[in-house]
């Protein structure tokens, strides 16, 4: 009788085998945008094809660190190396995307990343890519460095660098010149947009340049138009109404006292430019010798309201903010909650994970933080991760990381991690500022339950091939 029981359900289970992986193969990492070509691994002298490694590491649809040893291949020896992975988007433009040695890969911007069903045996690019980046939207027409009082054109060096097709970190080295000795200086980016207004982008020194919004940038057909010559950009500044984000007001000092200066920030608005936030900047100080922040709300694409919060310092950039230069924003219904969004419902309640546990702390020693981590979400801002975050270290002296456990839409949970110092962001999760997360269960694996299920079912693939 026990025979025929278990010859009765291992048939049933084989029979619910072609489901379960279907249903693993419409996981998270279906949701990306991009399409992968081809996966290069090494540097520009000597490099490798390595898609069909990625497509065995993507099969375990979770993050993995780059190396010569997670690659299978060291095609540079005692050389620094990266991994580039070459994709379409969404607009049929391909795209390079560059991962040095000792970054964390995650597959979630690639579609079908966890099917592997991807990779073009013709694709017939180079290390650099075939026609990378001719998606931007902004045409550049010059490039400035240095300060008001002193900068040089570096549209010629510049287009040396976009050639190369990577990001870069920008210091006076960058251009070999220093036009302005002794003083702060920063990157003036002139470019048209497809609205015909010229727009100017502001890179300080040590930021991160990436010309991912930039057409053509890496094929370097640019500067050719007429620059206004304006330090502080040309035009009548409209460049901005490319925002998906309409303003409906704009708050400045903390959740007890606070005052609008909504009409305020439409004067900055008009000069169509990047402004560094400050007391200053407002003219008034609603909470003498408290740490404050200018509050933003704003209705998105989907109806929702959402909050974005810029702290004393940081730089405000209008790019995503609809009709910013113009200034005709402002007159919608805010809902009046410092936090935003009503309920926290907005924009927060988009995301298609909902948590289920948060752990911190090592294989070995970690720790429950998910209270922790509900207290942070209802301040519904990025923040970057270390112990100091939970006000706990579980496993002194050894690297911790946070996972997050989640349940995707198709009901199947899912774990992130995130690294010390990296950041968090909570967009990809459901209800994530207002703290109201599933009430499912976490499966209480270290490793997560997607992985354990994964693993079980390729072995049964192997049993079932021998």
């Amino acid at each position: 009788m026990a025979q025929i029981r278990f010859t009765i359900l291992l048939m049933l289970a084989l029979s619910l085998l072609p489901g379960t992986l279907a249903a693993q193969g419409a996981m998270g990492g279906d949701a990306g945008q991009y399409v992968i070509l081809n996966a290069q691994y090494g540097n520009e002298n000597n490099h490798v094809d390595v898609t069909n490694r990625l497509k065995e590491l993507a099969s375990h649809d979770q993050q993995f660190r780059i190396s010569y040893e997670s690659m299978a291949t060291d095609p540079a020896r005692g050389q620094a190396k990266t991994l580039r992975v070459y994709a379409r988007g969404p607009n049929g433009q391909e795209r390079m995307f560059e991962f040095r040695d000792g970054s964390v890969f995650d597959g979630a911007m690639f579609t079908s990343w966890g099917q592997a069903n991807w990779g073009d045996d013709q694709w017939q690019g180079g290390w650099n890519g075939a026609n990378n980046n001719g998606a931007g939207q902004y045409s550049i027409l010059s490039a400035q460095y240095g300060s008001e009082s002193h900068h040089v054109d570096v549209t010629a060096r510049l287009k040396e660098l976009a050639r190369a097709d990577r990001m870069f970190r920008l210091n006076y080295n960058t251009f070999g010149v220093d036009p302005d000795e002794g003083h702060a200086k920063s990157l003036h980016i002139f470019a048209r947009g497809p609205n015909g207004q010229e727009r100017m982008f502001e890179y300080r020194d040590n930021s991160l340049i990436d010309g991912a919004m930039f057409s053509s940038w890496g094929q370097g057909n640019w500067g050719n138009d007429n620059w206004s010559g304006d330090w502080n950009g040309g035009g009548q500044g409209q460049g901005g109404d490319a925002g998906q984000y309409v303003i409906l007001s704009a708050q400045y000092g903390t959740e007890r006292r606070h005052v609008d200066v909504t009409d305020r920030l439409k004067e900055l608005a008009r000069t169509d430019r990047q402004f560094r936030m400050g007391n200053s900047t407002f003219g008034v100080d609603p909470d003498r010798g408290v740490v404050k922040a200018l509050r933003i709300f704003a209705r998105g694409p989907n109806g929702q309201e959402r909050m974005f919060e810029y702290r004393e310092g940081s730089v405000v950039d209008g790019a995503q903010f609809r009709s910013w230069g113009q200034g005709d924003w402002g007159t919608g219904n805010w809902s009046g909650n410092w936090n935003g969004g009503g309920q926290g419902g907005g924009y927060r309640d988009a995301g298609q994970f909902a948590i289920v546990s948060a752990q911190y702390g090592s294989q070995r020693r970690h720790v429950d933080v998910t209270a922790r981590l509900k207290e942070l979400a209802r301040t519904d801002r990025q923040f970057r991760l270390d112990y100091r975050t939970f006000g706990v270290d579980p496993d002194e002296g050894h690297a911790k990381v946070l996972r997050i456990y989640a349940r995707g839409p198709n009901g199947r949970e899912r774990m992130f991690e995130y690294r010390d110092g990296s950041t968090i962001d909570g967009a990809q999760f459901r209800g994530w500022g207002g703290g109201d997360w599933s009430n499912a269960r976490w499966s209480g694996r270290w490793e997560g339950e997607e992985r354990e299920e994964r693993e079980r079912d390729r072995d049964k693939d192997r049993d079932r091939q021998r």
